[in-house]
């Protein structure tokens, strides 16, 4: 057999990759990655520094070489042969494999309105260079989507002194992934930043100059850049024949509908304990999950069982959420130095948190609330509302132990 051979060279392909080395196996690995660079990190792409886009990468080349690690950059999947086990390059080559992981990712979600082409895209490091390249002092900028990449965005470039104008098609910014009054209080700094809301709008046309609103009236932009969301790429996957739906369907141990192909990161739609496939869109998903494919294409039999976890940060603010907080969920408001946090008790179990502070200040009270997640506890609402009690004491208790 041929090894292990692995799609996408993004967060989770690349841990993934080193993952399978730490698991002790020894056959071949094969990265292969579409793009033309070393793998990188997404996250920093919208965070500027002395006027640059950073590119930070995973690795280095010579980490790649040291671990084993065959490295194809610059080339995409074409075809997946799931009954002969090969998978054939864009350049022509066909590669044999024992186990695969399909780590492709996902793609824009792409406008459809006229002028579309108008709108760059914000995914990619050519994308970020392309954005940042364009949107310079006294330029008037438009952004499609008030999710968190449209607003972390926004707020990059409003500390540049750029002009900036959201267009979202909801009442109102962050739709369901930010607690209602985090997202609330975001909004109001964006404004008080001077960033221009229009909501409840869809969008008509996009012109040289300007976005044309569904009511008619005009957004001044000389920079439009689409931020709606992505599609998870499954193209691949279902043109092999694999179960596809919201993402590659894959069951608790990240195996696909063929046994000897796993999916995981933000193309992967994994199996819940209740019933349905969720697919996550974070840094830490990908990390995890590829950790955990890396070990059962090793040999291993994990279930993938990780709490939900992102972060965003926006002026000097930074938010995080661990857990999936519902607006049926019971919710404890706590105050803190400098911030304020949310628990989310269902049948009085906590099973989320939340927390919006200056920085990375809260960091300690949400990793903290990530354990007692983990750990099943059931605290009293009056006492995790008081800002004197220290969660790691509830640890402690009987329920937690």
């Amino acid at each position: 057999m041929d090894g292990i051979v692995i799609i996408g060279a993004g967060e989770c392909g690349t841990r993934a990759a080193f993952a399978l080395r730490e698991a002790g196996y020894s056959g071949s690995v094969t990265l292969v990655g579409a793009e033309p660079h070393l793998p990188y990190e997404r996250p920093p792409l919208s965070k500027p520094g002395d006027g640059a886009v950073q590119m930070k990468p995973i690795c280095a080349a010579e980490a790649l070489a040291a671990a084993g690690i065959d490295y194809l950059p610059g080339v995409s999947a074409s075809k997946l042969d799931a009954d002969a086990g090969t998978v054939t390059l864009g350049d022509g080559r066909a590669l044999r494999y024992e186990k695969l992981l399909l780590a492709i990712g996902a793609r824009p979600r792409r406008l459809t309105c006229p002028g579309a082409d108008h709108a760059l895209d914000f995914r990619t490091y050519a994308d970020a260079k392309m954005v940042f390249s364009h949107a310079e002092a006294g330029r008037r900028v438009a952004i499609i989507g008030g999710g968190l990449i449209g607003m972390e965005l926004a707020a990059v470039l409003r500390g540049k002194g750029i002009a900036v104008s959201i267009v979202e098609a909801a009442p109102k910014p962050l739709g369901r992934a930010v607690p209602e009054r985090f997202a609330a209080k975001l909004h109001a700094r964006h404004m008080d930043e001077g960033v221009h809301f229009h909501f409840g709008q869809g969008v008509a046309e996009i012109t040289d100059n300007a976005v044309v609103l569904a009511d008619g009236s005009d957004v001044p932009a000389d920079v439009v850049v689409a931020a709606i969301g992505v599609l998870p790429d499954i193209a691949l996957a279902e043109a092999a024949g694999l179960a596809t739906g919201n993402g590659v369907l894959a069951d608790s141990f990240l195996r696909t509908s063929a046994p000897d192909i796993f999916a995981a990161g933000d193309c992967a739609a994994v199996a819940q304990l209740g019933g349905g496939h969720v697919r996550y869109e974070s840094w830490r998903n990908a990390r995890t999950q590829a950790e955990t494919a890396a070990r059962n294409m090793a040999g291993a039999a994990e279930t993938f069982a990780a709490i939900p976890w992102f972060w965003s940060d926006q002026y000097d603010l930074g938010l995080q959420v661990a857990g999936l907080p519902q607006p049926a969920h019971q919710r404890v408001v706590r105050s803190a130095a400098a911030g304020e946090l949310e628990f989310y008790l269902d049948d009085g179990r906590l099973v989320a948190a939340a927390g919006l502070g200056f920085g990375n200040s809260l960091a300690k009270e949400i990793k903290l609330a990530e354990m007692l997640i983990a750990a099943g506890v059931s605290p009293d609402p009056v006492a995790l509302a008081d800002p004197g009690l220290n969660l790691k004491t509830l640890l402690k208790s009987p329920r937690a132990a």
